[in-house]
């Protein structure tokens, strides 16, 4: 991760905020597409699934594509041991970046929604 910080933690907002937007969006418009609710949690989970691919595939580089609180504490936690994981700094930018991303994409699906739920 040759990136500056400022970069990566712009990637882990938007990447957080794409996937809770895809999580969100997928749930609703399988809702409204199908009533069998194994179809819809197909359809979500499928949806998920490759949002979360294509997201990893192209912020992955950049920041790790963690895009979870819980996933950058760990990945600081397992590797400051060796010194080659995330710094104290990276993960005090990293978590209120992924929160807020996560916050104001959890809005946007809703709004473009018919249903809103």
């Amino acid at each position: 991760m040759n990136a500056s910080l400022s970069r990566r933690i712009a990637a882990e907002a938007i990447g957080t905020g794409l996937l809770v937007a895809v999580v969100v969006g997928s749930g609703i418009q399988a809702a409204e597409l199908s009533h069998d609710v194994g179809v819809q949690l197909l359809a979500n989970s499928l949806a998920t699934v490759f949002g979360l691919g294509v997201l990893i595939a192209l912020l992955g580089p950049v920041s790790g594509a963690h895009f979870n609180p819980a996933v950058t504490l760990a990945a600081w936690f397992t590797g400051r041991r060796t010194a080659d994981g995330l710094t104290l700094r990276d993960v005090a930018g990293y978590v209120p970046a992924q929160i807020a991303g996560a916050i104001g994409a959890r809005l946007w699906p809703t709004r473009c929604s018919a249903s809103r739920w």
